[in-house]
């Protein structure tokens, strides 16, 4: 049901967790060019490294990003969605003056508000029919 060469082992579980993330910037300023998204892509790696997220692909145009994360149970996912934009948003403002003129009213790179969705290797309804046919005592 799985690809079994990506499972990852903790402390006491074994498991594949991934999520996508997408954020946009405040007001969806289009304000990243290629310079500013390859930057963008080694700070949030260096935040996913520090939380022991691997971060499996990377991407944006010029008013969002995409993450692929692959991370473990005892991650919070709204501690880790936090962290990125955090980071990214002070990092990238400091390095990057020219992306004052899209943030200036608000003071933040980012919208407030994120996209998290959770993906897999099984459709739900493999999943679930594998669920069903359990061999349930009686």
């Amino acid at each position: 049901m799985a690809d079994y060469q990506n499972i990852r082992t903790g402390r006491h579980c074994t498991f594949i967790l991934h999520a996508h993330l997408v954020f946009v910037t405040k007001y969806r300023h289009k304000g990243f060019n290629d310079q500013h998204l390859t930057r963008c892509e080694e700070i949030m790696r260096s935040v996913c490294a520090d939380f022991e997220v691997e971060l499996v692909e990377f991407n944006g145009e010029n008013n969002h990003v995409h993450l692929l994360v692959n991370l473990p149970p005892k991650v919070a996912l709204s501690k880790l969605v936090n962290s990125l934009k955090g980071v990214s948003s002070r990092r990238l403002r400091q390095e990057f003056p020219d992306l004052a003129r899209h943030y200036w009213r608000a003071q933040r790179l980012w919208s407030g508000s994120y996209f998290a969705g959770s993906v897999g290797g099984a459709p739900l309804s493999m999943v679930r029919q594998y669920i069903e046919q359990q061999n349930r005592p009686l």
